[in-house]
């Protein structure tokens, strides 16, 4: 697991990614700093001015400083907040590249909550990176510059306020130490209660249909004690600093008035020097500003720690490799996948799928069917030998030319997009899956993926048709089931089926299954299937057993296994 120093190196990046806007806040930052430097050693010249019968316009300029500040004070909120915006945009924009780009195993270790959590919470506190280092940087220039000034003035003001600065410096550090690890376990905690959140809330009916509610109250807020002494520690540490430096500022602030006072008497300060030095005094005990935004700086570190995790994991290398004239011919070579364990899913397949053909691919449940269908169209890479399409490892292959060769189905699909039109086009090329301007509400490519899915009619009964909001679609499952097997109609060479029609009534299975089966030589066809019947149409059964390949056969031949019939038992089937 990447550390705080991997996260140190993503700060750095993203602290640079508000672009000019992160430069601006430094220079008006600066501005704002000199201005406050030079402001007592104006007001100390206007007092001994007005003391003497001197010239006013020293009075002037302080009044113009005052002007300066005012404006900083201003352009340093719009700079800071539009170099966060750029910054955070960025950071998530590459984080969610990243995470669509991951191997679908890495991404189920993480609660989908945890990853929401990520993505828009600490982020978020990353992309203030910029901001807190340039503003942790600028104010510690006032108290530095204190100490200068009051060194020129007088060396002993300087050594006195150098030294209390050096305690406070010690207290602070102190402080950033031990609120990073805090704020780190506060934002890992509250990740996993959110990714258990999300659960529950996908499964409310579930619960509430089982009168399980009050434990599972219970089961998503069970770390809330853990995450309540993370933050209330995380307070406590900020109390004490602040604190801390409280008492310390004062006596600091009171050292160098008295210090400043007998400097006068002994003749060594002017009357205007005096009020400078007050208030450079007040100027280098003043820290809470720097205290606050090294907490910034902490939270954003953390942040950017949290983030980093994800963007550490490996992603799979995209090919370049353009598919040659076929017809969707797949071969798998002794592929093999393990799982975070070490167990064995798949172990040695050897497959062959002519191009056209259709093979059903069957098995006890955990016998590894849907991770085989998972690596034949590379949603994940095995562990150990080799898938081809056509002639060409999916390795090597262009991304978007291996999307647009393969389609998926899934008996759980997720619609994406605005609309149903945009549900269905998901993986067409732009101009076929962008609904027409016309009146016609749907182009011809989704309009035939629908009428295959058998759900056309469906849809002409939406309020809006194709073009209805599916915010706005009341859809039972077996209707869902059918929009992403329209979605998959849109493969060119493979279409994979991973028990895509097992929410389907008996009469729109079997229409489904003379559109997918029944048109041989448009595409090949591998079928995660529990049903005899899907099995008995296909041309092949790749029948699976404890992640071996135990048989491949037509349907008619493996049916005189006992052991084979049993395969289907627990589903009812027949021959």
């Amino acid at each position: 697991m990447p550390t705080f120093a991997t996260g140190d190196r993503l700060l750095r990046r993203t602290a640079r990614a508000g672009g000019g806007w992160t430069g601006g806040l430094a220079a008006v930052a600066l501005l704002g700093a000199a201005a406050e430097l030079v402001l007592p050693a104006t007001l100390g010249r206007a007092v001994d001015a007005a003391l003497t019968g001197g010239a006013a316009w020293w009075a002037v300029f302080a009044g113009g400083l005052v002007v300066v500040l005012i404006g900083v004070d201003t352009l340093t909120d719009l700079t800071s907040g539009y170099g966060a915006a750029r910054a955070t945009a960025g950071l998530r924009r590459h984080l969610l590249r990243h995470l669509f780009a991951l191997d679908v195993r890495v991404t189920r270790r993480y609660p989908v909550g945890d990853l929401v959590g990520r993505l828009v919470g600490q982020a978020a506190d990353a992309g203030q990176a910029g901001n807190a280092v340039v503003l942790a940087v600028v104010a510690v220039l006032p108290p530095l510059g204190s100490v200068i000034a009051l060194a020129i003035m007088e060396p002993v003001l300087g050594i006195t306020l150098l030294a209390g600065l050096c305690l406070l410096a010690v207290l602070m550090r102190a402080f950033v130490v031990d609120a990073s690890a805090v704020t780190a376990g506060y934002q890992r905690v509250l990740g996993a209660i959110a990714g258990r959140l999300l659960e529950s809330l996908g499964g409310a009916r579930t619960i509430a249909a089982a009168a399980t509610t009050r434990s599972e109250e219970d089961r998503v807020l069970a770390d809330l004690p853990e995450l309540g002494r993370h933050g209330a520690r995380g307070w406590d540490l900020l109390a004490r600093a602040s604190a801390r430096t409280s008492a310390v500022a004062p006596l600091l602030h009171l050292s160098v008035v008295a210090v400043g006072g007998y400097a006068l008497t002994a003749g060594w300060l002017t009357p205007g020097q005096l009020v400078a030095a007050v208030r450079y005094a007040a100027m280098g005990a003043g820290l809470g500003a720097v205290l606050a935004t090294l907490n910034h700086l902490v939270r954003s570190r953390a942040g950017a720690a949290r983030v980093a995790e994800l963007l550490h994991q490996p992603v799979a290398p995209a090919g370049d490799r353009p598919l040659p004239p076929g017809g969707g011919a797949l071969r798998l070579r002794d592929v093999r996948v393990y799982a975070d364990d070490g167990r064995p899913i798949l172990d040695g397949i050897d497959l062959d799928v002519p191009a056209g053909a259709t093979v059903a691919v069957v098995g006890a449940s955990g016998a590894g069917k849907s991770t085989l269908a998972a690596v034949a169209g590379r949603l994940h890479d095995p562990d150990g030998g080799e898938v081809r399409l056509d002639g060409v490892p999916l390795r090597d292959l262009d991304g978007s030319a291996l999307r647009r060769a393969v389609g998926y189905a899934f008996d759980q699909p997720v619609l994406i997009g605005a609309t149903v039109h945009d549900a269905i086009g998901l993986a067409l090329p732009v101009d076929s899956a962008t609904p027409p301007a016309g009146p016609d509400p749907a182009t011809p490519a989704v309009r035939r993926a629908a009428h295959l899915a058998a759900v056309a009619d469906v849809i002409d009964r939406l309020p809006d048709g194709y073009r209805t909001p599916l915010v706005d679609t009341p859809l039972s499952g077996g209707e869902t089931q059918r929009l992403g097997l329209a979605r998959a109609f849109a493969a060119e060479r493979l279409l994979i089926l991973d028990d895509a029609t097992s929410s389907l009534d008996t009469a729109t299975e079997h229409r489904i299954t003379e559109a997918v089966l029944g048109r041989g030589g448009e595409r090949t066809r591998l079928v995660v299937t529990h049903r005899s019947a899907a099995a008995a149409a296909a041309d092949l059964v790749a029948w699976l057993d404890g992640g071996r390949l135990r048989g491949l056969a037509p349907h008619r031949r493996l049916w005189a296994d006992p052991e084979y019939r049993a395969v289907f038992q627990p589903a009812g089937g027949g021959s």
